[in-house]
């Protein structure tokens, strides 16, 4: 199997083609030269300030770290993966800073990690420079300037006068395979965690590498797709800059629209048009329905895409068939993945064959028994645990090596990763995805599964988003509540969008309750925030049923 570290494969394909596109962001259009350069002076300045691996991976434990690690506090931008590569290049573990955190949140982070750098836009130097007095390991400041005109922070030094310099400098040597890429979870749930991979095993399942290469000239020869990508979500979500990691691995260029503080639909369509994308990432329902609405009001010329894969959340088997009518020379992929295993399953939609939540099953899945003690057969009447096999999966938590053990169990000498989705297998082969255990619902007895409820409500027409959670209640325990906001104009009954639900799912999993708003609160990757939901049905308990 390819063993190799990120920063060669980029070095080798930057060498053999220096003058492609790499990135095109504003009036940026840097080439896989430029790329090189700037990420070149950002790991030599790390390494001078003694940055990098202070403990090989052999003398660690799975959840264990040996090196200094890097926050990316970033809007999308050509720093964001500037900044992954030349930390990758210092032998520094970069990892992902949900950017709406609050001091709190951003705090718990930074302090988890045990940051010792950080860079960050201008926008949020305030929210920095309120948690750092509570951060001494965190002494090592790159500010990257995005016009808000905020001051440099005490301590901090540009990012730009850095990367942008013009003197060549070689990065630091020694790479390893091991050298570590953190990614932290949403944390939609619980508090989020840090995943450790060894970069040679994120390069095949996070990142697109190539998995039987042998040598990186076999990379480069192989790196032939030229895709011209556009990703949608921000790259501070897994899935954002995976697809820009698997652009880049595959030969292609990424494309950053000019707003990426948000999802701006005329932008993005406008982007697609103008420089011929052919592949566009986007996440679940939150996204597509905002794009699709622009594509009502505006049509474009989209006879370049033929890619639309949707990873991270849910896309509605309507919302697939409505892209089918813009574009229906294009492949509309469901990619199923997670911070723990990579990615893990797929679904390709196309005129007449769009379906949510059931997927083929791919040769590294498996479905667990309920103990984690077997692999279920097809057709096995349990409901069981969607798990990946094989040798290339995360080492395990920061710090956790409960939750490493119970996350990665082993089965007959072979170890799983097991992130915590519920899933059936059919007879005929295919995965019945149900959702994250963590935001099932157990009412009158049974399981009820948050994401199954919510592509039910959302079959209705007039249902523009719904988050579905739980509340307390006298008679089961919990009972189900659904958090809906409506298409503009439309007014249809409780009853009405109940009756639609009850086509698709079981009568005791419908909704108890209705609660309609103006707005969900989703993250800025299109995640159900799931404690949001909470306090609002909880808002509701008036007399609880």
């Amino acid at each position: 199997m390819s063993d190799f570290n990120v920063a060669e494969v980029w070095d080798a394909l930057a060498q053999a083609r220096p003058d492609d596109l790499a990135i095109v962001f504003r009036n940026r259009r840097l080439t896989r030269a430029d790329v090189s350069r700037r990420a070149n002076h950002f790991a030599a300045e790390m390494a001078q300030r003694g940055l990098g691996c202070f403990r090989e991976r052999t003398e660690l434990k799975p959840w264990e770290s040996g090196q200094d690690h890097l926050a990316i506090y970033l809007h999308n931008g050509n720093e964001y993966l500037e900044a992954m590569l030349g930390a990758f290049k210092a032998r520094v573990a970069p990892f992902n800073v949900n950017y709406r955190y609050v001091a709190e949140e951003l705090h718990y982070v930074l302090h988890d990690a045990s940051a010792t750098s950080i860079i960050f836009h201008s926008a949020f130097a305030a929210t920095l420079a309120d948690v750092l007095p509570g951060l001494p390991l965190l002494v090592n400041l790159f500010q990257v300037d995005d016009g808000s005109r905020a001051a440099l922070l005490p301590g901090a030094v540009w990012y730009e006068d850095i990367a942008g310099a013009s003197a060549v400098i070689a990065p630091p040597t020694g790479l390893s395979p091991d050298d570590l890429y953190i990614l932290y979870t949403g944390g939609t749930t619980g508090m989020p965690k840090g995943v450790l991979w060894r970069q040679a095993d994120a390069f095949t399942e996070c990142f697109g590498g190539n998995r039987t290469a042998k040598s990186l000239a076999e990379v480069v020869a192989g790196a032939t797709t030229k895709a011209r990508a556009v990703l949608a979500p921000p790259f501070m979500h897994g899935a954002g800059h995976w697809v820009a990691l698997s652009c880049w691995n595959g030969g292609g260029t990424v494309y950053i629209q000019d707003t990426p503080e948000r999802l701006d639909p005329a932008e993005m369509w406008a982007l697609v048009e103008r420089e011929r994308i052919t592949f566009l990432l986007i996440v679940g329902d939150a996204f597509a329905r905002p794009l699709l609405d622009e594509l009502d009001d505006r049509p474009r010329d989209l006879s370049c895409l033929s890619v639309i894969l949707s990873g991270g959340a849910a896309l509605s088997a309507g919302l697939k068939e409505a892209f089918l009518r813009h574009v229906p020379q294009a492949m509309i992929i469901d990619g199923l993945g997670s911070s723990e295993v990579g990615g893990q399953l797929q679904h390709v939609s196309t005129d007449g064959s769009a379906s949510t939540g059931v997927f083929p099953l791919a040769n590294s899945a498996a479905i667990l028994s309920e103990d984690l003690t077997q692999v279920l057969a097809a057709g096995a009447d349990e409901l069981g645990w969607l798990a990946k096999r094989g040798p290339r999966l995360a080492l395990g938590y920061l710090g956790d090596a409960d939750k490493t053990n119970r996350t990665y169990p082993t089965i007959d000498g072979e170890r799983f990763g097991v992130p915590g989705d519920r899933a059936r297998f059919s007879e005929d082969g295919m995965v019945m995805l149900f959702g994250r255990e963590s935001a099932t619902i157990n009412s009158g007895g049974e399981k009820i599964f948050a994401e199954e409820v919510e592509a039910a409500v959302k079959a209705h027409t007039s249902v523009y988003d719904c988050v579905v959670t739980s509340r307390p209640s006298q008679r089961w325990g919990n009972e189900v509540v659904a958090i809906v906001r409506l298409r503009d104009g439309q007014t249809p009954s409780e009853s009405d969008i109940q009756h639609e639900a009850g086509r698709h799912i079981a009568r005791y999993k419908l909704p108890k309750l209705y609660v309609f708003v103006d707005a969900i609160t989703r993250s800025p990757a299109g995640k159900a925030d799931y404690r949001w939901a909470k306090d609002v049905a909880l808002g509701t308990l008036g007399d609880p049923s």
